[in-house]
């Protein structure tokens, strides 16, 4: 336990001694906050306009999350550099030799960045939740209204979730730019076009963002065929980190430093 101890107070001082790290936290509330404020001024403004179709499918909890698609972008960044800032510098030798037991050190970096994460998830979540509902006025949703507690701890599962994600891709291929060069593409591209085209929507639905961000949504949308609900999406986001996150384990306990 006392091996645990150190390790964790190790890694507390490393996450807050890099300004990059700290700085991509930063940016995540900041620009989730920010665009979702934006986007929930406009769909207030567009309301009246609406189809009849689309009003009764109008999710205000879930379009004060519209920014979470950039802040999930500085999520991923964390989470690759919390790993490979060691690598890249040449730190993880010196880590290892501190902290012999590779699990033990893998599970600590995991469980104080996570920690980390979730608390400003939360603030994020909470914050852009009311800050948006303040934009949208009259067709607000309150925290009591059902199912919308559930979605705004969401939105904060979800940053944790992707910070790991991404973390556990990080420990695989140890390189920062290798990382975000297959990161990148993954959530931003091949998930939103596998996700938008009929062909392949079925396969898009799994994929960890897709599944992950349905937690964050309290009214379905318009022909929504999804076949699993919030909770039952945020358990397959929830695989996919476990699977990412016990390969990197297998690759770090076999490779040399």
């Amino acid at each position: 336990m006392a091996v645990v101890g150190q390790a964790l107070r190790s890694e507390w001082t490393k996450i807050r001694s890099v300004r990059s790290t700290v700085w991509t936290l930063g940016t995540a509330v900041v620009v989730t906050v920010a665009l979702g404020v934006l986007i929930c001024t406009l769909a207030r403004k567009d309301f009246e306009g609406m189809p009849d179709r689309q009003r009764l499918a109008f999710d205000p909890t879930n379009i004060s999350f519209a920014g979470m698609g950039l802040g999930q972008l500085a999520m991923i960044v964390f989470g690759v550099l919390v790993v490979s800032n060691e690598y890249s510098t040449g730190m993880i030798r010196t880590s290892l030799a501190a902290v012999p037991q590779r699990g033990v050190f893998l599970f600590c970096k995991l469980l104080v960045a996570a920690a980390l994460v979730f608390v400003v998830g939360l603030v994020t979540s909470f914050t852009t939740f009311f800050a948006g509902q303040a934009a949208l006025g009259e067709h607000r949703a309150y925290l009591g209204d059902p199912g919308v507690l559930r979605a705004v701890l969401g939105g904060a599962l979800y940053m944790t979730m992707i910070a790991l994600f991404s973390m556990a891709v990080a420990t695989m291929l140890r390189s920062p730019m290798l990382s975000l060069g297959i990161l990148m593409p993954f959530f931003f591209l091949i998930s939103s076009i596998l996700g938008n085209v009929s062909a392949t929507r079925k396969i898009g639905r799994y994929l960890p963002d897709q599944a992950g961000s349905k937690i964050m949504q309290v009214v379905a949308p318009v022909n929504d065929e999804t076949p699993y609900g919030p909770w039952g999406g945020f358990a397959i986001m929830v695989v996919w980190t476990m699977a990412a996150l016990l390969a990197g384990y297998l690759l770090l306990n076999r490779r040399d430093a």
